[in-house]
């Protein structure tokens, strides 16, 4: 299912512009198109998951030590 925009009367097209950018964002299609803009092989992925991991781990133990 395509992102679609639909302008809005007296809308400028930034502003249009700027609500498909925050679409897009939300659904993670730019994330997406990043992380397929090259191959990347299963160990480098799974290294990326464990270190995304223990940084959010490392965050949650420092918000409970408060």
């Amino acid at each position: 299912m395509p992102v679609e925009v639909r302008i809005r009367r007296g809308e400028t097209m930034d502003k249009a512009l700027r609500r498909l950018k925050k679409k897009l964002d939300r659904e993670g299609v730019i994330r997406d198109v990043r992380a397929k803009r090259y191959f990347e092989k299963p160990c480098e992925t799974r290294r990326r998951e464990r270190k995304v991991a223990a940084f959010t781990n490392m965050l949650r133990q420092r918000h409970e030590n408060r």
